[in-house]
């Protein structure tokens, strides 16, 4: 049998999959195609079938019906290896790497390069064909560090190290920028022309419709497990990618408060921690505005949060509450004063993601559901009721576990968790990454809700179209200080990064 590796013929056929559970209709009718060297982006609401559509491309599912085709060859489903063979490669939204291994070893994983009669590991070895790897992508870090010590940043760039380290003939990334620095998405997009120029195809999914827009020759977009439509050339514009995404015009994401800015919420005082000992933070949040927070990856923003919330201590300075100093030497302290954290890895550090909505919604506030030392699990359910419904969390049963939710009604879910506490101040960190563009304009008006009760709101955000779109007042942090100050006829890209790198 001949096989067709023309660079104009599609090697990659995905023939009208269907895919059903129990009681839902996840893909129906789903057909597309890609040809070597070919970027082409996948993009849809968290829940319209992108991540079930590639669950059954990587061999994790099996279609209900439907076919796959590689170079002219049918496959009723694919298993893992035969995926994997066909030079099929993840780069995975929620990062698989393992805190206890270099990053070498990562890369390798299950592939280890072996040496010696015995067969023995050869970590120089894959530590010496890592190195190019790293440097391909632009990563600071090397091969024998440790990946417990990597940020989120840098574990996003080791999975694509990964992906790379295969012979892949198309690379499928998974929000390979939610983590992202724009110096470090702007070597990730040059990767991706090197591999389009080396005909390796690139199925790229991302709710940064921006990037979409700068590396896509074609966009097609799932809406309810269906293919809404095709999008090529100069077709593919932010309105007309919003539209067939969630069937409607999205209105522009600056919505101004309602009453003018109140008192002082929150005050940070010349602040330090272990992070940047030698800076100093000062930070006035007010009743009535949303706060961003922007800086590149590194600046300190999470640190501050964390350092806020109680969970590292305060080196020098004070944080003040409405006008009292704030306790800071716990987050259960932090807590009890009515100030609370969503964080930026919500799967790690917001949600308990075995736990039900149910119980998460509830958990830091068990005292309140109690009633003589037992928690009353009929308030538990009014409550974690009240939130889906007022939040919109898309789920017929409070008792679901997290994890099976998507990503932005797991974020509803954290939210859901802090509204039901009435909160004085919210410090939101990466509050949409990972999430459609409907989720994000739901979250973006429950912020603007808060402000205009009155409750303080800092956004911390590496979106720079985030941080100028929803914010008030814009603050740059630059190595753990405030290096400037930013009002609304004065946001635009250029004096924010102008800020966050210290050029004059």
């Amino acid at each position: 049998m001949t096989i067709d590796r023309s660079p104009d013929q599609p090697f990659l056929v995905l023939d009208t999959i269907s895919k059903s559970f129990p009681g839902v209709a996840a893909l129906t009718q789903v057909s597309l195609s890609v040809a070597p060297g070919e970027v082409l982006a996948l993009i849809g609401e968290n829940g319209a079938g992108k991540s079930t559509l590639m669950k059954i491309l990587g061999g994790v599912l099996a279609p209900s019906s439907g076919r796959i085709r590689i170079d002219g060859v049918d496959y009723p489903r694919l298993s893992v290896e035969q995926s994997q063979a066909a030079g099929i490669a993840f780069v995975h939204q929620e990062l698989n790497v393992f805190d206890n291994l270099d990053a070498a070893a990562n890369i390798f994983l299950g592939r280890e390069l072996r040496s010696g009669p015995l067969g023995l590991v050869d970590t120089r070895a894959m530590r010496d064909a890592a190195e190019p790897l790293l440097r391909r992508i632009g990563a600071s870090f090397s091969p024998d560090a440790p990946v417990a010590r990597l940020s989120l940043a840098e574990r996003q760039l080791l999975e694509i190290a990964k992906a790379l380290s295969i012979d892949a003939r198309v690379v499928i990334m998974d929000e390979p920028t939610s983590s992202l620095t724009i110096k470090e998405t702007g070597v990730l997009l040059r990767v991706i022309g090197e591999l389009k120029a080396a005909g390796i195809a690139v199925i790229y999914i991302s709710h940064r419709l921006g990037e979409v827009q700068e590396c896509a020759e074609r966009v097609v977009v799932l809406r309810d497990g269906r293919v809404a439509g095709q999008l090529t050339g100069n077709q593919i514009e932010h309105e007309a990618m919003i539209r067939l995404m969630i069937g409607r015009d999205l209105k522009a994401l600056y919505t101004p408060p309602a009453h003018p800015v109140g008192d002082v919420v929150l005050s940070i005082r010349d602040v330090a921690n272990d992070a940047h000992p030698n800076a100093r933070a000062s930070i006035e949040v007010r009743a009535g505005e949303i706060l961003g927070v922007a800086g590149l990856v590194g600046a300190g923003r999470t640190e501050l949060a964390e350092t806020i919330f109680g969970i590292t201590p305060i080196r020098h300075g004070s944080v003040w509450l409405d006008g009292r100093p704030l306790d800071t030497s716990s987050p259960c302290a932090v807590i009890a004063a009515g100030l609370y954290l969503i964080p930026e890895d919500r799967k790690r550090t917001g949600l308990v993601l075995e736990s039900s909505i149910c119980e998460n919604i509830s958990m830091a506030d068990l005292g309140t559901l109690s009633r003589a030392g037992m928690v009353s699990s009929r308030a538990m359910d009014a409550r974690a009721e009240q939130q889906r419904r007022a939040l919109g969390i898309k789920t017929a049963d409070i008792w679901r576990k997290a994890a099976e939710l998507s990503g932005g009604n797991q974020q509803k879910v954290v939210l859901g968790k802090w509204l039901s506490m009435r909160p004085r101040m919210v410090i939101f960190d990466e509050p949409t990454r990972g999430i459609d563009v409907g989720a994000k304009a739901e979250i973006y008006l429950l912020m603007r809700g808060l402000a205009d009760a009155g409750v303080g709101v800092m956004m911390i955000s590496s979106d720079m179209e985030e941080v100028i779109g929803v914010s008030d007042r814009i603050i740059v942090m630059r190595e753990g200080a405030v290096s400037g100050t930013l009002e609304r006829p004065d946001f635009s890209e250029h004096n924010v990064l102008q800020l966050a790198v210290g050029a004059n």
